[in-house]
């Protein structure tokens, strides 16, 4: 009894050890990041991402300018130094891609920013017929709203630094890498060129049709969050965030070369609408609506009372929208007189116009129809815990409205669809993180969003599903040999002949189950966790269900749990649950 004794005293000595010891290093190695050296920019790009994760935008932009990519001196990776030291490659590969008139060739649609299709989506009710994942498994996630061509092409940028094209039924044409995070929508130029810009401070020119890289420009060491805006003449405006509290719009001429920077009086998140006169609109986080003449000069600027992030649209009678974090909406005359402004709708996204002039926008947890005099028309109410941070909305031409939303804090995001008169038409639940993504709608009516998972960024497509097959058979990985009482994970992966998103049906085979989990994309590795309780002979079996409810056949993987106990100390279950390590010593104490 006495030695029990013994060994009882030393071993709640031991669990007290290891739990200081597990709480200091974990709290040691969580933030353990390696900063920038010889090997490459990547070791920076881990650094960024994680202040990137719980800062989004406005306080990241803060840590990632006080380590100044500027000083960066690898010149394998980054040399942008020069104003137009522009790096060039041959292309010449014909640029086709923008003959005609393209459904959706940038971010809100078109110049005037009025996110709104000419197509329709009368007969689009919610159901998901692909989605695609990015290239780097685990990481990622689709921010900017993608874009489409005459083609049906998609083209996305992702947070796992890959711009994508994306042929109509969700295969990948090309992928192309930069070297940080793409966090907005590209821009698709009349003749094929398509601009890219990106948090590693470039902005990239690329071969629509084949990926390869026309030139790059470093934009003055700034970080480019924005979407960029092409003129009719071909230049390509964007702005940038330098420093703390500096930002510069930009022009840059069609051959990659700087052709006017203008500084602003901070940084700037806002994409550019241009009017019908070459006038480039664009807000700044020193709250100023900047109006600029195409060459370079000043034409009028207006303060608003806070920051202004949204990009501002433009109306059929030149009238300008932009919302401010002033909780306004404000509209002005060309001029830079202001029109009126319509208190408790201010927001970070698009004031969107509809085909009746009608301005739809957000405001964080509410949604907004705005006459064109500025009176309120209705507000819906997102409900709890929903909100809606970047996503700024899509118009159909019968006038549904698409939007992006998310729930809690990084619990989910789904794709909200609005009927003209602000009632719900329909929701789809998307991911388990976020969904900050702008839609956009295709020449068919398909509607395109972009959405954040815990294992990475997925481009969705809505629409009709023309024919059907059954997924194959999942295949299961992960160990046959377990100890109980310890979460083990293991792999699911199947594949579906339509590229349909699937879901996952897991029997543990000790009566407990999955459900029908989340649906997931289609050939995605899947990672899901069990704990055995009892020793024995276990079979876990998992089936896939896609979109239209077809079932693959049932697939098994069998598992050994060659041990088991009843713990007398009951008091020590918790501790042993949450430390693997100390539940294999007290076995070893003891058995």
């Amino acid at each position: 009894m006495g030695g029990n004794s013994l060994v009882m005293k030393w071993l709640v000595m031991g669990i007290l050890l290891s739990l200081c010891f597990s709480s200091i290093n974990s709290m040691v190695a969580g933030y353990d990041y390696n900063l920038v050296n010889d090997d490459g920019f990547n070791s920076m790009v881990k650094k960024y991402e994680f202040f990137y994760f719980n800062n989004f935008l406005l306080n990241s932009s803060r840590f990632i300018n006080s380590y100044d990519l500027k000083s960066y001196n690898s010149k394998k990776e980054l040399e942008f130094r020069d104003l137009n030291g522009i790096d060039q490659e041959n292309t010449s590969e014909m640029l086709v891609g923008y003959i005609g008139n393209p459904p959706w060739s940038m971010q809100c649609h078109d110049l005037h920013h009025s996110s709104r299709s000419p197509y329709s989506t009368s007969h689009i009710d919610g159901l998901e017929k692909w989605r695609r994942r990015g290239i780097r498994d685990g990481f990622g996630g689709v921010i900017g709203g993608p874009i489409i061509d005459n083609k049906g092409i998609i083209y996305y940028g992702d947070q796992d630094d890959y711009i994508y094209a994306i042929y109509p039924n969700g295969t990948m044409k090309w992928a192309y890498k930069t070297y940080m995070w793409i966090l907005s929508a590209p821009a698709l130029a009349e003749d094929g060129t398509l601009y890219v810009t990106s948090w590693d401070t470039r902005l990239y020119a690329l071969n629509s049709t084949t990926g390869k890289l026309k030139w790059k420009l470093g934009a003055l060491g700034g970080v480019i969050s924005g979407s960029p805006a092409i003129g009719t003449d071909g230049t390509i405006y964007f702005g940038t965030v330098r420093d703390f509290d500096k930002g510069d719009i930009i022009a840059v001429n069609p051959n990659g070369t700087i052709k006017w920077y203008y500084e602003a009086g901070n940084r700037i998140y806002s994409d550019p609408a241009i009017g019908d006169d070459g006038t480039i609109y664009i807000g700044s986080d020193d709250g100023y609506l900047y109006a600029m003449n195409p060459n370079g000069t000043l034409k009028w600027r207006y303060k608003t009372g806070h920051h202004i992030k949204a990009p501002p649209s433009i109306a059929a009678d030149g009238t300008i929208y932009v919302p401010s974090y002033d909780d306004y909406l404000y509209a002005f005359y060309p001029n830079g007189i202001l029109k009126w402004k319509c208190d408790g709708v201010g927001a970070a996204t698009n004031p969107a116009i509809g085909e009746d002039g009608t301005i739809y926008l957000s405001n964080y947890d509410t949604f907004h129809a705005v006459y064109p005099n500025g009176n309120l028309k209705w507000t819906y109410d997102l409900g709890s815990s929903r909100h809606i941070d970047a996503s700024s909305c899509a118009i159909s031409s019968e006038g549904t409205i698409y939007v992006g939303v998310n729930i809690g804090s990084g619990s989910a995001g789904e794709l909200l669809a609005l009927n003209p008169d602000g009632t719900i038409k329909w929701s789809k639940k998307l991911s388990d993180e976020s969904c900050d993504s702008s839609p956009c709608i295709g020449e068919d009516g398909t509607v395109y969003i972009g959405s954040k998972g815990n294992t990475g960024g997925y481009l969705h497509a809505f629409g009709p599903v023309e024919s059907n097959s059954p997924p194959e058979k999942p295949k299961i990985t992960g160990k046959s040999l377990i100890d109980r009482r310890i979460e083990y994970e293991y792999r699911f992966v199947a594949n579906d002949p339509d590229n349909n998103p699937i879901s996952f049906y897991i029997d543990w085979g000790d009566g407990k189950d999955s459900g029908w989990t989340l649906e997931r994309a289609s050939g995605e590795k899947c990672y899901y966790e069990h704990e055995w309780w009892r020793k024995g002979n276990y079979t876990i079996r998992c089936k896939a269900k896609d979109v239209m409810g077809e079932e693959s056949d049932w697939t098994y993987l069998s598992i050994t749990v060659p041990h088991s106990y009843n713990n007398p100390f009951w008091w020590l279950n918790g501790l042993l649950d949450r430390f693997p390590l100390l539940l294999r010593l007290f076995d070893f104490i003891m058995n």
